[in-house]
C-alpha cells in the first residue's frame, strides 16, 4: 500500500468501520470468485484498521472465511458431505429461489453449493424478491435432516436455517450525510472516485465527474443513462460489482417476460420490478424478441410504469445501456451519428428521447494499473446502501431557484436535467449543503449530456428535433448563458447543418470510407435505403418485375434529393438476406456481373443514359451473403422516370421514403432545389 494519505487518515475518522483498503481487494479478488461487495463485506468487517498488523490479522481472517465457507465450484459433493456429518454447516454462496408447480413449493438452489431442492423458509423468499432473479450472495446456516414428510427416495435433506444476505443489515441516513459534512466538497469527490476503486489523482475535475455519473442510477429513481465508447473502460464494473442492487444483463435475446416478468407469476417478477438498476452490457449484441419489449422499454423509461396483463405497475428501475463503438467519436459525428452502435431496434428516434444522460465514453481513458487505487475507500456494499436509501429523495427543484432553462429545452429535456443535477447532488452533497458555483458546474454537465443526445436526434430526424441550442439564464441578472457539447467538429455548426439537410448527406460523403455493417448501423434516411430484392419477391416466390421498377424509382428519388447509397438484399428492418435469389432468376447468366449489367440497364431504360452514370455499384459479402451497394450521386438536374402507358414522374427521397411529386409539387421542388 502508498503511504497513508490525509484523505485515509480523513475517510477513517468520519466513516470509521465503513472504509476499505482497495489494494486489500484486489489481493482477496486473486481467485476468489466472488463479486467485491461480498469481499469487500468481510474486508470491511475483518480489515477496518490503519494498524498493518491488524489489517494483516484481518486479511487472514478472511481468507479464513474464504476457504472454510465459501463453497467452490467443484467442491459441492465434499461440503454436502461436511453438512450430513456435522448436522450443521455455514456457507457463503449465491441463492436463488423457484417455485415447482407439481410440488406447490418455493425451492432454494445454492448455486455452488450443487443443489437445486433447498428447504427455504417463507419469511425468506417473501423478503428477499431478487432471490426469483440473478439470486443473492448470503451467509448461509444449513442443518440437515431427513426426517421430512417427502416419500423416501426423493427426500430432501437440506434445510436453510438463518440467511444473511451480504449486505448492510442496518442504514443510518442520517449518519451518513454527518460523516460527509465532514469533508469538504473536493475531498469527497476524490473519496467517492477510490470508492469506486481508482486514483483520483490521474483526472482532472471533468473525468472524475465522469466516473461519478455512473452511479446517479443507483441514486436517481427511474433515470435512464447511456454510455458508449471504446473498449476497456470500465463501463460495465461498477453495475456488476460495486452495488448488490444492479443486474447487468450482457447480450443474448431479451423478453417481456426477461424485463417485465410472467403473467400472474408472482414468484418471477422480472428485472424492472426487483433491481434499481437494469444495465445493458454490450448493447450492440443485444436481441430483442419481439417489437413488443422494446415497445413495453420505451413506454416505461417515459413513464416508470408498465402493464402486465389488466394491472399497471409502477417500478423505481434505472434503466442503462453499455456498449463499445467501432469507431472514433469524430469519425461517428461527420459519418453518422453517436447512436450508430446500438441496436437496429432501439433507433427509434421516441425510443433514443427517453434518454436523460449520454456519457461520452470517449473522453474515459482505458483501464491502466496505476489507475487503480492503493488508498482507503468506502465499503462498496456500504456506498451502495447509501445510494439506495437517497433514491427515496428528489433535490430536481434545487436549481429553480438559482436558474431557469432557455427556450429550446422542452419539458422532457428539463425533467432529464433536472434529474441529473439531482443525481449529482445525492452523490456530493447528501447533507443539501452546496453553494451557487456547485449548482452551475452540475447544471452545464447535466445539460450537455442532453443535449448530445438532441443532437443526435436531430441526424435522425431534423424536421422534429430542430431545436439544440440548450442554454440557461442566471435568474439575478437574466444573463443568457448556451452550453456546446465538446465533441462538435470544429467550424461546424450542426444547428444550421441540420436544418439545410446537410446532416443526411453525411452518409453519401464518407460513403466510400464506411463498410456495409457501418452502414447497417444506421437507419434508413434520405441518403440511406434497404431493399430486399431487385426481382425475386420473397413473399411470393419466383420474378417479380414490379421490384425492378421499385428500384429504378429508388435510385431516381435519390439523384433528385441528396444522392445515397442503396443497398440492395437489405430487408427494411436492416437484416441481410442476400442477393442469392435474386441472381438464380436472372434472364441469362446466372452472376454478378450480368446482375450488374442487368441493374444498368433497367436504370438506363427507366431514368437516362446521362443519369444512369451517377450509379456505381458493387458487391460486398457479411454475413455469408453478398449485398449489392449502389452508391447514387446527387443530379445537378431533375431526373425524371419513364413509366410504361404514362407520364415520366419525378420521385423524390424524402426522409426515410421516396415519394411521387405531383404537378404543382415538381415545378415548386424544381425551382427550389435546382438552380
Amino acid at each position: 500500500m502508498s503511504s497513508p494519505d490525509a484523505l485515509d487518515r480523513l475517510a477513517n475518522e468520519a466513516f470509521s468501520g465503513r472504509v476499505v483498503r482497495k489494494d486489500l481487494l484486489r489481493r482477496a479478488k486473486v481467485g476468489a470468485n466472488v463479486p467485491v461487495y461480498v469481499l469487500e463485506y468481510l474486508l470491511g468487517k475483518y480489515c477496518a484498521s490503519d494498524d498493518p498488523e491488524a489489517v494483516e490479522v484481518g486479511l487472514t481472517e478472511v481468507n479464513r472465511q474464504l476457504t472454510e465457507h465459501f463453497v467452490w465450484p467443484g467442491e459441492a459433493s465434499k461440503i454436502q458431505a461436511k453438512l450430513k456429518q456435522k448436522g450443521k454447516y455455514r456457507v457463503i454462496d449465491k441463492v436463488k429461489a423457484r417455485l415447482i408447480e407439481s410440488d406447490n413449493k418455493i425451492w432454494a438452489e445454492l448455486v455452488n453449493f450443487g443443489s437445486q431442492f433447498v428447504h427455504v423458509p417463507e419469511s425468506v423468499w417473501q423478503r428477499y424478491d431478487r432471490l426469483f432473479e440473478s439470486g443473492v450472495w448470503a451467509q448461509v446456516d444449513l442443518i440437515y435432516d431427513e426426517t421430512d414428510d417427502d416419500p423416501v427416495g426423493s427426500r430432501r435433506p437440506f434445510w436453510i436455517e438463518s440467511f444473511r444476505p451480504i449486505q448492510v443489515a442496518a442504514f443510518d441516513l442520517d449518519e451518513y450525510r454527518e460523516s460527509r459534512s465532514a469533508l469538504d466538497r473536493d475531498t469527497w469527490l476524490d473519496l467517492l472516485i477510490r470508492s469506486i476503486g481508482f486514483e483520483p489523482k490521474h483526472f482532472d475535475n471533468r473525468l472524475k465527474l465522469h466516473y461519478l455519473s455512473r452511479l446517479i442510477p443507483m441514486c436517481e429513481r427511474n433515470y435512464n443513462l447511456v454510455e458508449l465508447g471504446p473498449r476497456g473502460t470500465g463501463k460495465s464494473f461498477v453495475y456488476r460489482e460495486i452495488s448488490p442492487n444492479s443486474h447487468l444483463v450482457s447480450g443474448g435475446k431479451t423478453t417481456v417476460p426477461q424485463l417485465f416478468g410472467y403473467l400472474n407469476r408472482r414468484a418471477n417478477p422480472g428485472l424492472i420490478p426487483v433491481w434499481d438498476v437494469v444495465a445493458f452490457d454490450e448493447i450492440s449484441g443485444i436481441e430483442f424478441s419481439d417489437s413488443t419489449a422494446v415497445q413495453m422499454l420505451k413506454d416505461y423509461m417515459e413513464s416508470g410504469s408498465f402493464s402486465r396483463g389488466k394491472d399497471e405497475t409502477p417500478s423505481e428501475a434505472s434503466i442503462v445501456f453499455l456498449g463499445n463503438t467501432d469507431l472514433p467519436a469524430e469519425t461517428l459525428i461527420k459519418t453518422s451519428h453517436l447512436f450508430a452502435d446500438l441496436p437496429r431496434a432501439m433507433k427509434d428516434p421516441a425510443f433514443l428521447d427517453r434518454i436523460h444522460f449520454y456519457l461520452p465514453g470517449w473522453e474515459v481513458p482505458k483501464m491502466e494499473q496505476q489507475f487503480f487505487t492503493s488508498h482507503y475507500g468506502l465499503v462498496a456494499d456500504y456506498l451502495s446502501e447509501a445510494l439506495r436509501e437517497l433514491r427515496k429523495f428528489s433535490y430536481a427543484d434545487a436549481i429553480t431557484t438559482d436558474f431557469s432553462f432557455g427556450s429550446h429545452l422542452n419539458a422532457r429535456d428539463e425533467r432529464a436535467v433536472k434529474k441529473t443535477v439531482s443525481g449529482f447532488l445525492k452523490l456530493l452533497h447528501p447533507d443539501e449543503r452546496y453553494t451557487h458555483s456547485d449548482l452551475r458546474q452540475y447544471l452545464e454537465i447535466a445539460i450537455e449530456a442532453r443535449r448530445r443526445v438532441k443532437e443526435q436526434l436531430k441526424v435522425l430526424a431534423p424536421h422534429e428535433y430542430a431545436k439544440v441550442s440548450f442554454s440557461y439564464l442566471e435568474n439575478d441578472t437574466q444573463r443568457e448563458l448556451f452550453v456546446e457539447t465538446p465533441e462538435k467538429p470544429e467550424g461546424v455548426d450542426i444547428t444550421a447543418a441540420a436544418d439545410l439537410g446537410v446532416s443526411e448527406t453525411r452518409v453519401l460523403e464518407h460513403a466510400e470510407d464506411l463498410s456495409i455493417v457501418q452502414l447497417l448501423q444506421m437507419p434508413e434516411s434520405q441518403t440511406l435505403e434497404f431493399k430486399s430484392s431487385m426481382r425475386y419477391d420473397l413473399k411470393g416466390g419466383g420474378v417479380n418485375k414490379v421490384l425492378e421498377q421499385v428500384i429504378v424509382k429508388s435510385v431516381s428519388g435519390l439523384m433528385n434529393a441528396q444522392g445515397g447509397v442503396l443497398l440492395i438484399g437489405v430487408s427494411d428492418d436492416g437484416d441481410v438476406v442476400g442477393i442469392e435469389k435474386d441472381v438464380k432468376v436472372l434472364p441469362q447468366r446466372q452472376d454478378l456481373d450480368f446482375y450488374e449489367n442487368h441493374l444498368t440497364t433497367l436504370l438506363e431504360n427507366g431514368i437516362g443514359g446521362a443519369a444512369a452514370s451517377n450509379v456505381r455499384v458493387r458487391f460486398e459479402e457479411i454475413s455469408g451473403r453478398t449485398v449489392c451497394r449502389v452508391a447514387v450521386k446527387a443530379s445537378a438536374k431533375p431526373v425524371w422516370t419513364r413509366q410504361k402507358g404514362q407520364d415520366d414522374v419525378l420521385f423524390v427521397r424524402l426522409n426515410n421514403s421516396t415519394r411521387p411529386l405531383g404537378a404543382r409539387e415538381a415545378f415548386n421542388y424544381i425551382s427550389e432545389h435546382f438552380h
